[in-house]
């Protein structure tokens, strides 16, 4: 299966303090260069009293929309090397915002980079790493009979139930890998007995997330 990018499951947020300055890290997955300017905007608006809010977002599966501010830092401590993080990690479609209160210590130009960079990775470490793949999406029909075996099948892995409703039969939407499609249907036909409908086919982008 080919995985098409790498983001993050959920926004995130997690805090560091550093010779006594405190940076925050903000993560949120992003679609839109307008989802990501809303965020940014969001959290200069509740920081406002902060030294420094710097912004980074990237888009696209080959990172084709990339911005980032130093935000008042010495050029190229803050934003750019947030920025090189992402892209080292292969993570696209993900907006950063790292919000220092200065503590009253100078970090040195080394000392910011890896204050912001470090905090950048903890809230993407706290928003969890996912993989975009393209999934198979299933619509079916089987007999109430058979919707315990369905689900035992599904207990063992290999494809998930994500949708079920009950009228006179039992209609399920099911997702899986496209490597395993075959395989899924030749076994569905296998414990209904021949009985099962496949009712519609599509193809989904699914966020699937990477283990540690």
């Amino acid at each position: 299966m080919t995985v098409k990018y790498k983001t993050i499951m959920q926004q995130a947020k997690e805090t560091l303090v550093i010779e006594k300055s405190k940076f925050i890290g903000f993560v949120l997955p992003v679609e839109s260069v307008e989802e990501a300017e809303v965020f940014i905007a969001e959290i200069r608006a509740s920081h406002r009293d902060a030294t420094h809010n710097v912004p980074v977002y990237v888009l696209g599966e080959r990172f084709e929309v990339q911005k980032y501010s130093d935000d008042g830092e010495p050029s190229g401590t803050a934003g750019v090397p947030i920025l090189q993080m992402l892209i080292k990690e292969g993570l696209t479609n993900i907006a950063v915002v790292v919000t220092r209160y200065f503590g009253g210590i100078k970090l040195g130009t080394g000392g910011l980079v890896r204050a912001y960079t470090g905090t950048a990775k903890e809230a993407v470490k706290a928003a969890g790493i996912a993989e975009v793949k393209d999934m198979d999406v299933m619509c079916m029909e089987i007999q109430y009979t058979y919707h315990g075996k369905v689900e035992n099948l599904a207990a063992k892995g290999g494809f998930t139930i994500r949708r079920t409703e009950f009228t006179d039969k039992v209609t399920l939407e099911v997702i899986c890998d496209p490597s395993y499609s075959g395989q899924l249907e030749k076994e569905m036909m296998e414990i209904t007995s021949g009985t099962v409908k496949i009712t519609g086919r599509s193809v989904e982008e699914e966020k699937v997330p990477v283990s540690d």
